[in-house]
């Protein structure tokens, strides 16, 4: 109920408002944070229809069937296993009363109108997600660069193998080889994006 009055008391219409961060917790994204895992919202678009909080690490999307029903289905994609692409800012023309921000995060595709007055906070999302998808680009490519030299040195190491080579030795391999990816996984696989975050977003 304190929710819908202070939802009410923001003025909230079908066109996306940027709420400012003293109100965080008066929206429903909020119930849907992680923050007993350090997980902080650090952008949050509202409509009477949906909501859309991008914290550290993920985008919480809470998706309403229309701006009539209470009806409600909670979207979360967290970064690391969903790659942003294709990010856009569209400005508004003269009798326009929206700016849009528009890309695709995973399987997903979002187009997000805002009130024009706020183009300047849009501004500062644009940047953090497009910094966070040359990020997540980048590190894709180190990802399969170190996958494809780690098979590279395998193939070597298992032609010079002799057939009377130990289990113990296939084991060592086995083990090294793992090690190799699960470190170049926590090396080039990020899940938390703060840094981005707190240096583009003016609160």
């Amino acid at each position: 109920m304190f929710k819908k009055v202070a939802a009410d008391a923001l003025g909230l219409s079908d066109l996306g408002t940027v709420v400012k961060p003293q109100d965080y917790d008066k929206v429903e994204a909020d119930d849907y944070v992680m923050h007993e895992e350090q997980e902080k919202i650090f952008f949050l678009i509202k409509s009477k229809a949906d909501e859309y909080c991008f914290t550290n690490k993920a985008l919480i999307h809470v998706d309403g069937t229309s701006a009539m029903s209470k009806k409600r289905t909670l979207k979360r994609y967290d970064y690391f296993n969903n790659i942003i692409r294709g990010v856009v800012l569209e400005t508004a023309g003269n009798i326009d009363r929206d700016v849009e921000i528009k890309f695709s995060m995973g399987e997903e595709y979002y187009s997000i109108d805002v009130d024009k007055k706020q183009i300047e906070q849009l501004k500062d999302l644009y940047k953090a997600l497009l910094r966070i998808a040359i990020i997540q680009e980048e590190n894709a490519k180190m990802l399969t660069y170190a996958s494809g030299s780690l098979n590279t040195a395998a193939t070597s190491v298992t032609r010079t193998m002799s057939s009377s080579s130990s289990e113990e030795q296939f084991k060592t391999i086995n083990q090294y080889s793992f090690d190799w990816m699960k470190q170049a996984y926590e090396t080039y696989v990020r899940k938390d994006f703060s840094e981005v975050f707190e240096k583009f977003i003016n609160s």
